[in-house]
């Protein structure tokens, strides 16, 4: 069997050949701005093209390189993207998330190249503890990725988009600024909003299926129990599936989580191994149908599923929380 890495250096190879090929059919030239006047602003994945509409508004055009539903540790760039990401005028990435992106943004001109790990750098959750090595070594960041699940971290992130927005868009400067301050007050509110509706919690201790939420978990006092590692696709050992099971036995854990863009399989066989239920905790890393939800909707509805879970007083928001599972004996 090919391993992601091979199969990933054979496709960014090709895809590369091609994209110059384009780009040399094309002009390669890159302008300043497009033809109506908007940057030009090419996002890795959701949470990064969030930060561009957000911020950008109506002085930005965004082109999100991993499409609503896909789950972005795979993508694969096609050569029309990589060409857009060669003759964008701003890039928001995730350095080491996507191995095909950081690719097209090395070889990209685009004068601002915006990390988000400038922004926030990244901790070591050691995140693939206890999973199946498949004998081939795995393309991804030195830490663990899921930094704009804390809102702090994400605020960070915002403001170094604006930032970098202003420098490319001198014109819009104090628009991009007002944005920025705007979506950096919502993230403080959705911070404190959290802060109160888990101070109460019964358990601190949470089980999902990957592990995503360790920025969460080491922002709000909680405790991730994560079957899975960084990887969707790893598998877990028997003995990894076994101090999963003690830790919800002795923690009293009511919920097992799963994501919304990988099968819940694995999760809902340690749920009815366990008599659990079963609920969503949404990593973020896209959305499915963007123009219901995004960032702010999602990252409430989280709140509410972890308080059912957790046994905290619901917050005054609306949002209800979701099971999608009853116990089973």
């Amino acid at each position: 069997m090919i391993g992601r890495r091979t199969r990933s250096s054979i496709a960014i190879a090709a895809t590369a050949l091609t994209a110059s090929l384009v780009l040399t059919a094309c002009g390669g030239s890159s302008s300043a701005q497009s033809a109506d006047g908007k940057l030009k602003v090419v996002a890795s994945f959701y949470p990064m093209e969030y930060l561009a509409q957000q911020i950008g508004k109506d002085h930005v055009t965004v082109t999100d390189l991993t499409a609503a539903g896909v789950e972005p540790h795979d993508l694969e760039l096609t050569a029309k993207q990589v060409a857009t990401v060669q003759k964008s005028d701003a890039i928001i990435y995730l350095k080491g998330l996507q191995p095909t992106v950081d690719q097209a943004v090395g070889q990209s001109s685009a004068k601002y190249k915006i990390d988000a790990t400038a922004a926030s750098p990244l901790v070591d959750h050691h995140l693939d503890e206890g999973t199946e090595a498949d004998g081939h070594q795995h393309d991804g960041p030195a830490g663990d990725p899921h930094i704009w699940l804390d809102p702090t971290r994400y605020a960070a992130i915002a403001k170094s988009v604006g930032d970098g927005f202003a420098k490319a868009d001198p014109a819009h400067a104090d628009d991009y600024r007002k944005n920025t301050d705007d979506l950096v007050g919502r993230l403080t509110t959705l911070d404190q909003e959290f802060r109160d509706g888990l101070k109460d919690a019964k358990s601190r201790t949470f089980v999902t299926s990957h592990a995503a939420f360790g920025y969460l978990a080491d922002h709000y006092g909680l405790t991730q129990v994560a079957i899975n590692g960084v990887d969707p696709e790893s598998e877990p050992t028997p003995a990894r599936l076994a101090d999963v099971q003690k830790a919800a036995k002795d923690n009293g854990v009511t919920t097992i989580f799963f994501e919304t863009l990988v099968s819940p399989k694995l999760a809902d066989t340690v749920a009815k191994d366990l008599g659990l239920k079963t609920a969503v905790l949404d990593p973020l890393e896209g959305v499915k149908d963007p123009g219901k939800d995004d960032y702010l909707s999602v990252m409430k509805q989280n709140l509410a599923n972890l308080q059912a879970a957790l046994g905290a007083t619901p917050a005054a928001t609306g949002t209800t929380p979701t099971a999608t599972g009853t116990p089973t004996s």
